[in-house]
């Protein structure tokens, strides 16, 4: 991966709705040059997407959950089952399948706690395989996501001149 690659990652991680002239300008690349770089970097997987960052408490989602969820079995098919009918909730907002002793880590929001009721009742505890649920609320959010972090890949450690086919 170039240094180009990272600065491109980067300015588009922090807003992806720049033009191509003004990443191209920062990338000290052509704009032809720094659309092929994008498109090659999307076809490579490194950028699966773009999406704006919404506001939650405009959303009027003051409430954030994480729940711990155990499973009667880690049995292949109760796994997927259990994965399947997760997907299946827009209200499951992340689930992760987890090491410890939680299988499953959920992240909801909600408008309440009367709205996480209904969420826990229409959604969660119909989730199948479900042996132990443990929620714990955010008081408050310290340091929100702005994306991941990309210094380890323009500290000297690749081989720049490898581009990206070394990724």
């Amino acid at each position: 991966m170039t240094r180009a690659d990272v600065v491109l990652l980067s300015q588009l991680q922090a807003n992806s709705n720049r033009s191509i002239a003004d990443l191209a300008l920062v990338a000290n690349m052509s704009t032809s040059a720094c659309h092929r770089r994008i498109r090659l970097l999307e076809e490579r997987g490194l950028i699966t997407g773009y999406a704006a960052r919404l506001d939650p408490a405009g959303l009027r989602l003051g409430i954030h959950g994480f729940i711990e969820i155990s499973l009667v079995s880690q049995s292949e098919q109760m796994m997927a089952a259990f994965e399947s009918a997760v997907r299946a909730h827009d209200d499951i907002l992340e689930c992760h399948l987890m090491s410890g002793s939680a299988d499953y880590l959920l992240r909801i929001a909600a408008i309440d706690i009367a709205h996480f009721d209904r969420l826990h009742r229409m959604c969660l505890s119909k989730l199948p395989g479900v042996s132990s649920m443990r929620t714990s609320f955010s008081i408050r959010n310290i340091k929100v996501w702005q994306g991941y972090p990309l210094t380890h890949l323009s500290g000297g450690t690749h081989q720049e001149d490898e581009g990206i086919a070394a990724i």
